[in-house]
């Protein structure tokens, strides 16, 4: 009898709607009442007229808080470009006074939060079990030291040229590793807090840090890239570029420092800091957005409950992982070449770019290819994609693609800057198949790692003792499953509960597990349906090595442009077509993405390693 007249639901059925239910914890769950003159029959019930206002409240708080954020974050980032551009009346000490008073009020923030969560410890709270994960707590820990490390350089810093130099610059990295220690310790224990009381005032607080933490990061970066570009003018010349103008912007204090060995070394090695400064102040950034955007919202328990923790292994991995060491020793090689030859004549410096873009070009075609067999084996595999609302996991996808637009810009800059110039070096043409091997790869990459973060953990194959089978039904209806299954028994006992074959082009497939107490058949119509038996721990460990390689590779090729490893700025053509300083924007731009971009990726791909 069909459902809907009177035939009871079927088990599947049953069993799959409470799991609809579920998965998608709504932020406003609708509310029924019954309609007015129902006197409450059960098919009565209506809507109610303001179900959606409780949603109201949310959106304003957010829009609130966030605008709030985007004036405090536009107004800082005017502040760095004036310094940046030497306006008048805008100094360094300036710049440090606002981001010292920005950090002070996170702190009190901070304390107030953990205070009154440690006076209410006896109570119950929700936890957003996708966020904050112990690996993502532990890389951010890691960049926290070196920040402070970084800070203590900078104190050095300061006693050395405390003759010309304003006190503001001794205080702000005091503060600032006050500021980091102190997040990190409130990260490792809130991360995961969904946030139900004093939501306003914690919306405030939350994007507060969210837009300070950002507005440290865009410091860093600009403090960095002068110096990289300060690096980049004077190796112009080498190259045969000398109709550019070379106007070095020095923020070099006007006085010595005793002993200048030690004051050369502690600032060379402020620079060489400066990248994983840069990666924890946009990763605390990302940690800090998903606690705000888990304020006020709805956790379902039974959702809570079923959540299985990911666990590292490092078994079965040793082809994925020695190939991606051995590009991780490579890749330092090249880099190494890179820097010493760079710079030092214009044939050492082409050679030096040569060598970089055949070895990137090679290891992106590897990455490619790697990406495209990991998707291709997730399409072989049928289990239903994860759609549960999850903060985390959405913000991970957009930084993954809109980080990516950052190299894809320079890519499609050097490649125009190929076709449209009137004199093209030899080398300038390894440079064409590096940009579009970029675009490729990164949008590859992209797919491969959003499709593996939809699937639940221990997909493909949870169970090994789950059996896929092809039944394929001729046309006379006599079944050819006894060739599929493990064994003439198995046949007999799954023969009874198949479904009768209809015009001999019936496809059956039994995909039972641990969760689903019955075998569930699905037809499909057409001329033959092929057998085949998918091994579960064979594919599990292929995407384990995949997503090792392509973990390794993502670090590697963060390494070349977080050191000063950057051919799009010693190319020298894409100079020549758009002009010196329209591309020296774009790349200051576009190139901080681009770095996080690998970071990035290689969190989302650790990931992805833990939950096959």
């Amino acid at each position: 009898m069909p459902e809907g007249q009177g035939a009871p639901p079927s088990p599947r059925a049953a069993r799959s709607a409470p799991d609809r239910r579920s998965s998608e914890p709504a932020l406003c769950p609708p509310s029924q009442i019954l309609a007015p003159g129902s006197r409450g029959s059960p098919g009565s019930l209506a809507p109610r007229r303001g179900a959606t206002r409780s949603c109201v409240p949310q959106k304003l708080a957010e829009a609130r808080s966030s605008q709030y954020g985007l004036i405090v974050f536009v107004a800082g980032l005017l502040l760095l470009l004036a310094w940046a551009v030497h306006a008048a009346g805008v100094g360094k000490s300036h710049l440090l006074c606002v981001l010292t008073a920005l950090m002070l009020l996170q702190l009190l923030w901070m304390l107030w939060y953990v205070g009154r969560r440690a006076a209410h410890r006896g109570l119950v709270r929700l936890k957003d079990t996708h966020a904050g994960a112990r690996w993502l707590r532990g890389s951010i820990t890691l960049f926290a030291v070196i920040t402070v490390v970084l800070g203590c350089l900078k104190i050095g810093h300061f006693v050395g040229f405390s003759d010309c130099l304003s006190a503001t610059e001794g205080v702000f990295p005091v503060t600032h590793a006050v500021h980091t220690l102190v997040q990190v310790y409130f990260l490792w224990g809130h991360a995961k807090d969904v946030i139900q009381s004093f939501k306003t005032l914690e919306r405030f607080g939350v994007i507060h840090s969210v837009f300070t933490n950002l507005l440290l990061w865009a410091n860093s970066v600009l403090n960095e890239s002068k110096h990289q570009l300060n690096e980049h003018k004077e190796r112009l010349i080498t190259l045969g570029f000398g109709n550019i103008t070379i106007v070095l912007d020095d923020h070099t204090p006007p006085c010595n420092c005793s002993p200048p060995a030690l004051c050369s070394a502690i600032s060379h090695g402020i620079y060489y800091l400066y990248p994983f400064n840069i990666e924890y102040q946009i990763l605390a950034s990302t940690m800090l957005y998903v606690l705000w955007k888990n304020i006020g919202r709805r956790v379902d328990s039974r959702q809570h409950r079923q959540h299985r923790k990911m666990q590292f292994q490092f078994q079965g991995v040793a082809v994925g992982s020695g190939l991606g060491l051995a590009v991780l020793a490579a890749t330092i090689g090249v880099v190494a070449v890179y820097l010493i030859r760079i710079g030092r004549s214009k044939t050492k410096s082409e050679s030096a770019l040569i060598l970089f873009y055949l070895y990137a070009s090679a290891l992106l075609t590897l990455m490619g290819a790697a990406g495209l067999a990991g998707l291709r084996l997730y399409r072989l595999d049928e289990q239903p994609l994860d759609e549960s609302k999850n903060p985390a996991r959405k913000l991970d996808a957009d930084l993954l693609v809109g980080t990516a637009s950052g190299s894809w810009l320079l890519s499609w800059g050097s490649i125009l800057a190929i076709l449209c110039a009137e004199a093209r070096p030899a080398y300038t043409w390894y440079n064409l198949p590096y940009s579009v091997l970029v675009l490729v790869e990164k949008y590859i990459q992209n797919l491969f790692i959003i499709e593996a973060t939809h699937r639940a953990p221990g997909t493909p194959g949870e169970d090994s003792g789950a059996l896929r089978v092809a039944v394929v039904c001729n046309g006379s209806g006599a079944p050819l499953a006894s060739s599929c299954l493990k064994s003439d028994a198995v046949a007999r006992d799954l023969g009874s509960q198949m479904p009768p074959a209809a015009n001999g082009s019936l496809c059956l497939r039994e995909v039972s597990g641990p969760g689903e107490a019955e075998p569930s058949w699905a037809g499909a119509r057409g001329p033959a349906c092929r057998p085949r038996l998918l091994q579960g721990s064979t594919q599990r460990s292929v995407l384990r090595n995949i997503a090792a390689f392509l973990f390794l590779c993502n670090i590697s090729l963060w390494i070349p442009p977080a050191f000063g490893c950057r051919p799009e700025y010693d190319n020298g053509l894409e100079e020549i077509v758009f002009g010196f300083e329209p591309w020296i924007i774009v790349v200051n731009l576009a190139m901080p993405f681009s770095i996080f971009y690998r970071m990035h990726a290689a969190a989302s791909l650790f990931e992805v390693y833990c939950k096959i």
